[in-house]
């Protein structure tokens, strides 16, 4: 590609040399997006679509005009490359970059601000030219806590994504430390990937996805293999895995809304079972996939007569508690609180929500709330041993808590005591050295009015 160093931003003068010196680099080879490279950059893999790219730029109209600038705001300027969440040309022009790499592009009107063009700053059907640098790239997040990164290799086809509950026909190659260790074709249903042998991550990236599309998903043990690895594929533990992920094809699940009730509540106890088999199994993450799917079918729901509102109310309940069981067991203590604070909405005499609750808050420190917990428990429930074990536990804490804040504001006051005597004892230094000296400035000046009169 061509690289010029000292290309212009301004006038006739860039518009020739583009035509001279400039590449195509639209798909469909309109000249609508040309580019010089004035720095090339680091050999490597440029950005892929869905990447999170950092740059800096500066915007200059083709009478060498600038409009806009990150270097001047001395901010770079990030974005996901390939979602339209930029100008056309950008998503374009910088996925044919590398880091590091310093390029600048003419775009045309479509490419660019279109027929009416940007308030004051860009004329109606204005061409503009970018100077971008490329700084970074980083994967596509595709779960708050970064334990998946997605980078797509191959964009898919259409609008349409797995959901849970559906069926997906993949591709896979995982890789461990530059290994392959699994490569394979492989159906699974969303959300019960586990019964294949695939890991959470990739199970849920699928609803991502589209039809034909190959990305790469960098996962985090949690979402790998965790601490147990993986001894057949031998893979250690909380080792980070990379899989290629091609989706070949998928059929859709039945969405809520297409669901009857009665479909619901007959699916409602087949997956509380698979929940159930993954709990079991230690597999919590799994089973929280689950029992949310209940939830989500028949919280809210209203059954025709009494019965059936019951066996609803009885679904929801145990989807809720088993999901306070999965997270106090991933140590998500604030999810287990939410999940017991909805069934005691339902029924305010449960019994294990309330164990469950007070479980959740001792944990969390919440000393007192979790005895009240407890203390309930046995309110309904007087031959509850295990509660009262907890309340004894709750007990414990508050006083060690109360003693270790009496040994803090104690060693506190001591060292306000021991300052306030240090500084007490630097002032009457201060005064007696005042003193002195004052005493000395007397004297002599009284010495000073003797010697003034003659004797």
């Amino acid at each position: 590609m061509t690289t010029d160093q000292d290309l212009p931003m301004d006038g006739p003068s860039a518009t020739a040399l583009f035509a001279a010196k400039g590449i195509d680099v639209t798909p469909n080879k309109d000249r609508g997006v040309i580019k010089v490279v004035k720095r090339q950059g680091l050999d490597g893999e440029g950005p892929m679509i869905g990447d999170k790219v950092t740059v800096h730029y500066t915007g200059k109209l083709l009478t060498g005009k600038k409009f806009d600038s990150s270097r001047d705001r001395k901010e770079p300027f990030s974005f996901n490359v390939g979602r339209g969440q930029v100008l056309k040309a950008w998503d374009i022009g910088v996925l044919t970059m590398q880091v590091g790499e310093v390029s600048t592009f003419l775009c045309k009107q479509e490419y660019a601000y279109g027929a009416s063009g940007n308030a004051s700053k860009i004329p109606p059907g204005a061409s503009v030219m970018f100077e971008m640098e490329l700084l970074s790239i980083d994967g596509e997040k595709l779960t708050t806590d970064g334990g998946i990164f997605r980078r797509i290799k191959v964009k898919g086809e259409g609008y349409s994504n797995p959901n849970e509950g559906g069926t997906v026909d993949v591709h896979l190659e995982g890789r461990c430390d530059g290994r392959l260790f699994d490569c394979r074709d492989v159906s699974f249903i969303v959300g019960q990937g586990e019964d294949q042998g695939v890991p959470l991550g990739v199970d849920r990236a699928m609803d991502k996805m589209q039809r034909g599309e190959c990305c790469l998903l960098y996962l985090k043990p949690n979402y790998g293999f965790g601490s147990k690895g993986k001894p057949e594929y031998k893979v250690g533990p909380d080792k980070d895995i990379l899989y290629e992920v091609n989706l070949k094809d998928f059929k859709r699940a039945k969405e809520s809304w297409e669901m009857d009730l009665d479909e619901k509540l007959n699916l409602a106890g087949e997956v509380k079972n698979k929940g159930n088999q993954y709990f079991k199994a230690g597999l919590y993450h799994q089973a929280v996939i689950q029992y949310q799917r209940i939830i989500s079918w028949l919280e809210m729901e209203c059954g025709f007569g009494v019965e059936q509102q019951k066996t609803i109310n009885d679904h929801v309940l145990t989807a809720h508690l088993n999901l306070a069981l999965c997270f106090l067991r991933l140590n998500e203590f604030s999810q287990a609180v939410e999940n017991c604070n909805k069934v005691i909405d339902l029924d305010d005499s449960n019994e294990k929500a309330l164990f469950r609750r007070g479980e959740a808050r001792l944990l969390r420190n919440e000393f007192s709330l979790a005895m009240a917990d407890f203390q309930k428990v046995l309110q309904v429930n007087p031959s509850n041993q295990a509660a009262r074990a907890q309340i004894s536990i709750c007990q414990n804490r508050i006083k060690e808590h109360h003693e270790q804040d009496k040994k803090i504001y104690g060693n506190m006051f001591q060292k306000f005591a021991e300052q306030d005597d240090k500084t007490g004892k630097t002032k009457r230094r201060r005064g007696e050295s005042t003193r002195t000296s004052m005493n000395g400035e007397v004297g002599i000046k009284r010495r000073r009015r003797s010697q003034d009169y003659l004797s």
